[in-house]
């Protein structure tokens, strides 16, 4: 079977993912990737609002929200996964909202 140079990339996706979600679990960020999808929900809303290019907006929101995750993560009192879902049901709220 000789395998191309897609199926070589395909491989090395799926043996980095395996290694990120160890390290996601572990910083108790399990919930990181629906946050990061909730937030560009709103960067979709806001893109077609303004009526501006999507992507832009998407990204702009979601680099904003992983800086604001960032951020918040040094609070004590609340866990990782516990500011994870309040930011991004925040961001879902804002997104549907707009």
């Amino acid at each position: 079977m000789i395998l191309s140079c897609g199926h070589y990339w395909r491989l090395a996706v799926v043996l980095m993912s395996g290694w990120l979600g160890v390290f996601l679990l572990w910083r108790r960020m399990a919930y990181f990737g629906d946050t990061l999808s909730h937030s560009a929900l709103l960067g979709v809303a806001l893109g077609l609002m303004t009526g501006t290019n999507l992507n832009l907006w998407v990204m702009l929101i979601c680099v904003v929200v992983a800086l604001l995750m960032l951020y918040v993560q040094h609070n004590p009192a609340l866990g990782s996964d516990t500011l994870l879902g309040i930011i991004g049901h925040s961001a879902l709220a804002l997104g549907t909202v707009a």
